[in-house]
């Protein structure tokens, strides 16, 4: 796969699943400190509420659902790869699809998650505040970041 295959299109309701099935790949690897009951009931939030309701973008490589990024506004909701493919350009792809829809864009961060903190800095994210519990008042640091185009 390159990221000459990579096409990036509008979310179907038929991505539910294989979306959910990315998130939780890349939610277990990412945030393990979160435990496997908690990162279930996320899923089914993932798949009735947040995947139907923001604007969604699927990045799909000869049309299968890799990865995708959830906005709420300028705001990213979500950015998640499947894990086979993490580190080949697909969310580097699709952050740049939404920068250019939206001319900035923020999000939050687990300050656990190293690599995705890591991640954002590369494609010029910038922290602008920090919080030490999540939003359900769990003690999970949450960093806030920013992106101009």
């Amino acid at each position: 796969m390159t990221r000459d295959n990579i096409v990036i299109r509008p979310y179907e309701g038929a991505d539910t699943k294989p979306l959910s099935e990315i998130w939780l790949l890349a939610s277990r690897q990412a945030h393990p400190f979160l435990g496997e009951e908690k990162l279930q009931s996320q899923r089914q939030l993932i798949e009735a509420e947040y995947l139907p309701n923001s604007e969604t973008w699927v990045a799909c490589n000869q049309d299968k659902p890799v990865g995708f990024i959830g906005l709420m506004g300028k705001f990213i909701g979500g950015l998640f790869v499947d894990p086979g493919v993490q580190g080949l350009g697909v969310g580097r792809l699709l952050v740049t699809h939404a920068l250019t829809l939206k001319g900035s864009l923020e999000l939050e961060v687990y300050a656990a998650n190293e690599n995705a903190v890591c991640f954002y800095s590369r494609l010029g994210f910038s922290e602008v505040s920090r919080r030490k519990q999540d939003d359900e008042g769990l003690p999970f640091e949450n960093l806030r970041m920013r992106l101009a185009s």
